[in-house]
């Protein structure tokens, strides 16, 4: 199971698909990468666009997780049915909030997803699951909150929670507009975030834009890193395009 695989790996890379295109997501996965996310939070990826990328990559090596905008099970259950291994939450501040999630994931009796045979993750109906109650996708429970900064050895724990990932923006955002005076630096919150993981047997995660942060992360104990997005990708590409030709 590709799932089995990134919960099991000392380390892996993943990067953001961002344009929404098909065509751009595949190309991604003809390289060595564990992990690609979809995101439909603020990225162009759509209801009407996710299963037809789904449809060109879901049968590639790379694990593919989805980013969905806000709690809602019947988006987390899309989602799953049309393929994906595993869903990004963003702002998840709570252990209930990430219970809530894995409820989502999970069929019954650890959760309430609906069932269905005929969906595309189950080969239209060729390929039965099995046992239901061994489903387990992945959950990536993203911490962009001083909430969930200050819950995090809680959300570590919820069985279900594979990997605690910053979303760096977002939390350097929350600790700059927080008053408290004793408020943690965002060194200081990516410290915590690693050490929860560590101590519950999960992995920490983050998006960095730039690649030579890698070993500094790894040395933190970040072991599930994504590096760029496809549009940052392009755009550094036309960039050096303009340099290159002297405009």
């Amino acid at each position: 199971m590709k799932e089995t695989s990134i919960r099991q790996s000392p380390f892996s890379l993943g990067t953001w698909v961002s344009t929404g295109s098909p065509v751009v997501a595949e190309l991604a996965t003809q390289y060595p990468l564990d992990w690609l996310l979809l995101d439909f939070e603020h990225g162009n990826t759509s209801e009407a666009s996710l299963p037809e990328i789904l449809r060109g990559i879901s049968h590639r090596t790379a694990s593919i997780i989805v980013r969905i905008p806000e709690f809602s099970p019947s988006a987390i259950g899309r989602a799953l049915d049309w393929g994906a291994d595993g869903i990004m939450m963003p702002h998840v501040r709570t252990a209930d909030e990430a219970i809530r999630c894995v409820q989502a994931m999970r069929y019954p009796p650890t959760g309430h997803r609906g069932y269905s045979s005929s969906v595309r993750s189950y080969g239209y109906g060729t390929t039965p699951p099995g046992d239901l109650a061994t489903v387990n996708p992945l959950f990536f429970a993203q911490i962009e909150d001083l909430s969930g900064i200050n819950h995090i050895d809680a959300i570590a724990a919820v069985d279900g929670v594979d990997v605690l990932f910053v979303g760096p923006a977002d939390l350097k955002l929350a600790l700059a507009a927080e008053a408290k005076p004793n408020k943690p630096t965002f060194e200081d919150a990516l410290q915590q975030v690693a050490a929860a993981a560590t101590k519950h047997g999960k992995q920490a995660g983050i998006l960095l834009r730039d690649h030579a942060q890698l070993p500094v992360m790894q040395s933190l104990g970040y072991s599930c890193i994504a590096v760029d997005s496809d549009i940052a990708l392009l755009r550094q590409g036309y960039e050096r395009l303009m340099r290159d030709a002297g405009r």
